[in-house]
């Protein structure tokens, strides 16, 4: 169901650079006022500042906590519930390293499966066992549609994200609350320093943020950004085993 424009926003893992740029939007368009949450609070006020000066009407707060926290995650939520509940909820913490880094030290793994997994699935719970109407958004990743050997830990955290999000999807079917799993490919921001150094085509934040919100506003189940990433990564999920194993992917 489409949601419209929203009015009082959480954006978990705020300083993100997509959710920093969909947050723009955001702000931009007439929402009264957004909630930013994140792991550091010195970014996440930096962040505040600046979106005090672009958006001067909105009403801006911060909560710096630790993301995996179940206590600090049902904290936040209540929080977020004073005077009326958000319309939309971004859900866009994350973390990622390297597959080498990863496999070989057995913390490092554990960080990203926690921090980019099982993390953002305790957001959706908590905000879906609370919201009865509006929007959850979710950043998932094209890399969680096929486990490849150059980013599986990674992958098979964004995999979690979206078998979670597609289990509240069925859970909340035919209510007024959606649960949006948005798939961007690789994106120009911090995260992917290391990907623009080797020369990988990237796409623009911005263009990205747009994505975000225009599925978030539609309420449809799954979106790719850029959306042509959902034809690339059908046909990298329907390749053959025999083949698929040939690739250095």
């Amino acid at each position: 169901m489409s949601t419209g424009t929203p009015s009082k926003i959480v954006v978990v893992g705020a300083t993100s650079a997509i959710a920093e740029h969909t947050l723009r939007l955001w702000l931009g368009t007439g929402a009264r006022s957004a909630l930013l949450v994140g792991r550091d609070a010195g970014r996440l006020e930096a962040l505040a500042t600046d979106l005090r000066v672009r958006f001067p009407a909105a009403a801006l707060s911060v909560a710096a906590v630790d993301l995996t926290d179940p206590a600090a995650i049902s904290s936040v939520v209540a929080t977020s519930l004073e005077g009326g509940a958000p319309d939309t909820v971004l859900i866009a913490h994350g973390a990622m390293t390297t597959q080498d880094e990863a496999s070989a030290d057995l913390a490092v793994a554990r960080d990203v499966l926690v921090v980019t997994g099982v993390s953002v699935a305790l957001w959706m719970e908590a905000y879906a066992n609370v919201l009865t109407s509006g929007s959850i958004g979710v950043i998932g990743s094209v890399a969680g549609d096929r486990g490849r050997k150059t980013n599986y830990v990674y992958g098979s955290a964004k995999g979690l994200v979206e078998r979670f999000a597609q289990g509240l999807q069925h859970r909340l079917a035919g209510s007024r609350l959606s649960v949006v799993l948005i798939k961007p490919g690789p994106t120009d921001t911090p995260m992917t320093a290391s990907l623009k150094q080797s020369g990988a085509s990237l796409a623009p934040v911005d263009s990205v943020a747009k994505d975000v919100a225009a599925a978030m506003a539609s309420g449809r189940a799954v979106a790719y950004a850029p959306a042509k990433w959902r034809v690339i990564m059908t046909v990298i999920r329907l390749l053959p085993s025999p083949i698929f194993n040939r690739l250095n992917i």
